[in-house]
């Protein structure tokens, strides 16, 4: 039985009983026959009107209920309960309808604007990319993708991966690096792929980076940087040698010779030669720097390193203050050295402000987020700059190369780790940190 029957059924049956009885009364008394029908016809009247009313009165109020409802469901909220009373229970129901369909409404419009916004960025942004549902058709590409495969997006999307020739992005690692000639460009890209659901069905998204300009760009800075300090380096060693070349000629073409022109020569000759000695020890620097060969991985235990590469430095007692024993996987003879380069810029630092019995360094290391992180701490003078830190050949000590910093940080990276040079957070001084996978 539908609401609307039963409540005119409760309507009826609640005024039966006295209709009932207002019938009995007319029919039983001493009434003419007009009246006794006038009445009768009036009374069973007013029950039906009341009745239809009272059903009228429960059941509109529900279908204009299920209306609003009906519209917020549809997406249209325009739609309001007219002049709800706050002092009604059914006037209450229409204020929660719409105060509902006001927090609908504004949602919708910040779900829109956020749709429209990420839409416009993933159009703009120059990196492609490309959505494919699970049948491994392409559903969205960006400008940058058309760019890319050289064509628009209506004669791309609905077309599969393996037509598009973008298969084997879909299979094997999610990132990776590699050089492909696509239709519209080719160079070296970065591959990240990612997957999420929508409407319930699995979805893939492809991002390609093009990775050619950054490359070349960054190759091209690192040929200034080293050209840069190439020339300073050979203009420093090679000047003095032509000046004293050009002055020991001008001495032996006189004739005749002066005196003590053996000393002058000989002071020339030690100069020349001094110079060349230090272009030669550039000359090294800069072959290993280059040689510097693959890490062959063995374990190693990283408090016996640090212990060995301490005992390596004489002039100042090196304090090592310890952590948990750990084990890397790692090239031991390079990360010794890493550690003897740390430990001795850290030792010339504290020499430079301190006398030795005055002045400390000290190494610990821990266990941080599944990494090893060694530090070493010196009570020198800090760092003015950081900005030439790891520039090849770049160094402010007198008799220093410039490639320790830069080769500790190569082995660093090789390992999968970093390395960074930082002020000490109080207190003077430096702080050399090493982070290396476990």
């Amino acid at each position: 039985m539908t609401h609307q029957r039963r409540v005119s059924l409760l309507a009826v049956a609640a005024g039966l009983p006295g209709v009932v009885v207002a019938l009995a009364l007319l029919w039983g008394g001493d009434y003419a026959p007009p009246v006794r029908w006038t009445a009768s016809v009036l009374v069973v009247g007013l029950w039906a009107g009341f009745a239809l009313a009272l059903r009228e009165r429960v059941v509109l109020p529900l279908q204009t209920l299920a209306n609003l409802l009906e519209a917020l469901r549809e997406g249209d909220y325009s739609i309001r309960a007219r002049n709800p009373r706050a002092d009604d229970a059914l006037g209450e129901v229409m204020i929660e309808v719409n105060a509902l369909g006001e927090v609908l409404r504004r949602q919708r419009f910040h779900a829109v604007d956020a749709a429209t916004l990420l839409q416009q960025v993933i159009a703009e942004i120059d990196v492609a990319v490309f959505t494919f549902d699970g049948g491994g058709r392409l559903r969205l590409v960006n400008r940058a993708g058309e760019r890319v495969m050289g064509r628009r997006a209506a004669d791309l999307l609905a077309r599969s991966a393996a037509e598009l020739g973008l298969q084997d992005c879909l299979e094997g690692e999610a990132t990776r690096t590699f050089e492909r000639a696509f239709p519209g460009q080719s160079g070296r890209w970065q591959q990240r792929r990612s997957s999420f659901r929508e409407g319930g069905a699995p979805h893939t998204l492809l991002v390609l980076t093009d990775l050619s300009k950054a490359l070349r760009d960054e190759e091209r800075q690192a040929w200034q940087r080293l050209i840069r300090v190439l020339g300073h380096e050979l203009n420093n060693s090679l000047a003095p040698i032509k000046s004293t070349a050009s002055t020991l000629e001008s001495l032996l073409r006189r004739e005749p010779l002066p005196a003590g022109w053996r000393a002058d020569a000989r002071a020339g000759l030690a100069i020349i030669a001094q110079r060349c000695r230090a272009l030669y020890r550039f000359v090294q620097a800069y072959a290993q720097l280059a040689r510097l060969p693959a890490p062959r991985r063995r374990p190693a235990a990283i408090g016996e390193l640090v212990r060995r590469a301490a005992a390596c430095e004489t002039r100042l007692p090196v304090q090592v203050d310890g952590g948990p024993e750990l084990t890397l996987e790692a090239d031991g003879d390079q990360l010794e050295q890493l550690l003897i380069n740390l430990i001795k810029n850290a030792v010339d630092a504290t020499l430079e402000v301190a006398p030795p019995a005055a002045g400390s360094v000290r190494v610990a290391w821990r266990r941080r987020r599944g990494q090893l992180e060694l530090v070493v701490r010196d009570d020198g003078p800090g760092l003015a700059s950081t900005n030439n830190l790891f520039v090849p050949f770049f160094t402010t000590k007198p008799d220093g190369n410039g490639i320790g910093l830069v080769l500790s940080r190569q082995i660093a990276e090789a390992h999968g780790g970093t390395l960074e040079l930082v002020n000490r957070p109080a207190g003077p001084g430096c702080e050399a940190r090493l982070r290396l996978p476990l």
